[in-house]
């Protein structure tokens, strides 16, 4: 109707419970923690992404002379560390995948650590998205843990639009633990098969329930 008012839903009341928590996600690869991330962000956490991390202190040049004196050039491109190569490798090798980590692990984890302190001295609590967050120990700076579920079948669409042949998926999902260790090794599950409306509510009643005073 003409003149009718459309207002839009107040934004999320923001999550700062004193003192600031630590939220861990995990899931499989492809459940779409990203977005999962996302809608946590939105209520006023602070998005700690170890890939974001990852990128930054592979693009270092001592990080990339390191790389490419132990890979060789063929890892190493004009704008930086070629991501496409260097994952065939090591998701191949396993003795190659443990030098990658020996190099950027200490770094990242550096990184990250850094980034949480900084959040949490200033009063804002933390969604920390690390793809080995189990392996790599990052979980024991966790207050809780956020299990993405998605089907096989989903997450298989959705490495498909990634561009990722048939295989790559469960490839990768062998080099991290499984997924029956991560799920019962989180406090909640946010099912991320359906609507994004729904996946965005199951993110605030987590929070709602992660409110100082709530049963």
């Amino acid at each position: 109707m003409p003149g009718e008012s459309h207002a839009q839903p107040p934004p999320p009341a923001p999550f700062r419970p004193a003192p600031p928590v630590v939220i861990g996600i995990v899931g499989g690869i492809a459940a779409g923690k990203s977005a999962v991330a996302a809608a946590f962000a939105t209520h006023g956490l602070q998005h700690v992404d170890a890939d974001a991390h990852a990128r930054e202190a592979a693009g270092q040049p001592e990080v990339l002379a390191e790389l490419q004196a132990a890979f060789g050039p063929g890892v190493v491109g004009p704008t930086g560390l070629d991501r496409a190569a260097m994952a065939a490798r090591v998701f191949a090798d396993p003795a190659a995948r443990a030098q990658l980590e020996a190099i950027l692990h200490p770094r990242i984890r550096a990184r990250i650590l850094a980034a949480i302190d900084a959040a949490r001295s200033a009063g804002q609590s933390v969604l920390l998205d690390a793809p080995l967050l189990l392996e790599g120990g990052l979980v024991a700076f966790c207050d809780r843990v956020v299990f993405v579920h998605a089907a096989e079948a989903t997450r298989s669409r959705r490495a498909a639009r990634r561009g990722w042949a048939p295989e790559e998926l469960a490839r990768r999902e062998a080099a991290q633990a499984p997924l029956a260790q991560k799920r019962a090794r989180a406090d909640f599950v946010v099912d991320n098969d359906g609507e994004l409306a729904t996946m965005q509510q199951q993110v605030a009643a987590i929070l709602d329930r992660l409110r100082p005073g709530s049963p």
